[in-house]
């Protein structure tokens, strides 16, 4: 389109585009087709596509929406290539799924490990750096799931489709590394304090001190310490 044809008082060209009226019923049209495409696709790839998705599922989700998306708005563009895609693209992925349920090296490599990111209350800081997690992010993760304590946990993992499994352990009171932000000193002062019992602000390595202590952490070699919870 040419500079002098550009006119911002052009309401049919703002809302239509270089397009006939009669392009609002094909879209229609084109839009069904795509979404029962779509609605298809998923259904024949799995389950796990209405779940949380994998970096796999992900990328095959990505590549149908690429290949729906110019087709449903460019009338110079039929709707066979789209066809086309989604068909390769489940074909792609049910051997992914087939071959990861029968190759436990071939789904580690397709969708990675498992990681554990928090071992007996303390923090694996070298699982975290593999996961490129930050410990900012995996104590929000803590919170919102009501843990305010590091000791309550006996193990964290994340999973291959990026979501966190916890398990806790059995009895109430565990001394631990507070997860509350060291924002919010006032609410954290509220929490009861494990005494002689500090804990690693890095790590959440615990050690029975009467004073704080002024070494480094024997797990993570980490200075800064501060007093131990009990929940």
């Amino acid at each position: 389109m040419k500079p002098e044809e550009i006119r911002i008082t052009d309401w049919m060209r703002i809302f239509m585009g270089d397009m006939p009226p009669t392009f609002l019923l094909e879209a229609v049209i084109r839009a069904a087709f795509m979404y029962l495409l779509l609605m298809v696709s998923m259904r024949l790839m799995g389950n796990r596509m209405g779940a949380q998705l994998t970096r796999n599922e992900m990328i095959a989700l990505v590549s149908l929406a690429a290949a729906i998306g110019v087709s449903l708005l460019d009338p110079s563009r039929g709707l066979l290539p789209p066809l086309i895609i989604a068909a390769i693209v489940i074909m792609f992925q049910r051997w992914i799924a087939a071959k990861s349920a029968s190759n436990q090296k071939f789904e580690s490599l397709v969708l990675d490990d498992i990681n554990t990111l928090v071992v007996d209350g303390c923090l694996k800081l070298d699982s975290m750096e593999q996961a490129r997690i930050t410990r900012e992010r995996l104590l929000a993760e803590l919170r919102s799931e009501g843990i305010d304590n590091l000791g309550k946990l006996q193990r964290v993992y994340m999973e291959t489709n990026g979501g966190f499994t916890f398990r806790r352990y059995k009895d109430d009171e565990r001394v631990g590394l507070s997860t509350l932000p060291d924002v919010d000193q006032e609410y954290k002062k509220e929490q009861r304090k494990a005494n002689g019992q500090f804990a690693c602000s890095s790590c959440g390595n615990i050690v029975k001190v009467q004073r704080k202590p002024d070494s480094k952490c024997e797990r993570c070699n980490h200075l800064e310490w501060e007093e131990a919870v009990i929940s």
